[in-house]
């Protein structure tokens, strides 16, 4: 089974220095945060994932990988 557009989420990415929470496709965050550090933030890491959808993302990964076996 194969995953489209309309099958991934959207995510927030969050950025504590401006006080801003955005939520954006899956497949536009990458850019989307890469766009917003380096217009804001002269190009410093600032803007990232929600860590808390981080974190579910990275537990679910190693879920469906077995590594929690």
């Amino acid at each position: 089974m194969t995953d489209t557009d309309e099958d991934l989420p959207a995510l927030t990415i969050t950025c504590e220095a401006c006080g801003t929470e955005t939520s954006v496709p899956f497949d536009e965050v990458e850019a989307t945060i890469e766009a917003h550090n380096e217009r804001q933030h002269d190009g410093e890491p600032v803007a990232e994932i929600d860590p808390a959808v981080k974190s579910r993302l990275q537990d679910l990964l190693a879920e469906e990988m077995g590594l929690l076996d």
